[in-house]
């Protein structure tokens, strides 16, 4: 099934990516990497210490909800572990991608 995405401040539909269109995408954000247990991406933010990494996790939970499209991610001192995957179409959609660029984005 289908579930919203966010494209320039509009909720549009999205579908469950397939492995070629993963992997496509996957070439287009740098760092990230597909899991190999599930259908996720993931990369590992390094900063300079504590609260630059807090700050950078504050911005873009604030882009995330506006994007309706949560991260998990885990922070653990100057570094922001962050796994994405679209829950409600059990796996990758083109949320995960345009969420993993915006956070690339922010880290530059």
């Amino acid at each position: 099934f289908e579930s919203t995405k966010f494209q320039g401040g509009i909720l549009e539909m999205a579908a469950k990516m397939s492995p070629a269109e993963i992997t496509e995408n996957l070439s287009q954000v740098a760092g990230w990497t597909q899991l190999p247990d599930r259908e996720a991406i993931q990369k590992t933010f390094a900063f300079e210490d504590f609260c630059e990494a807090f700050s950078w996790m504050t911005r873009l939970a604030l882009v995330a909800e506006k994007m309706d499209h949560h991260p998990e991610w885990l922070n653990v001192y100057n570094k922001v572990e962050v796994t994405l995957a679209s829950h409600d179409v059990n796996g990758l959609s083109e949320r995960d991608f345009q969420l993993a660029q915006l956070m690339n984005e922010a880290y530059s």
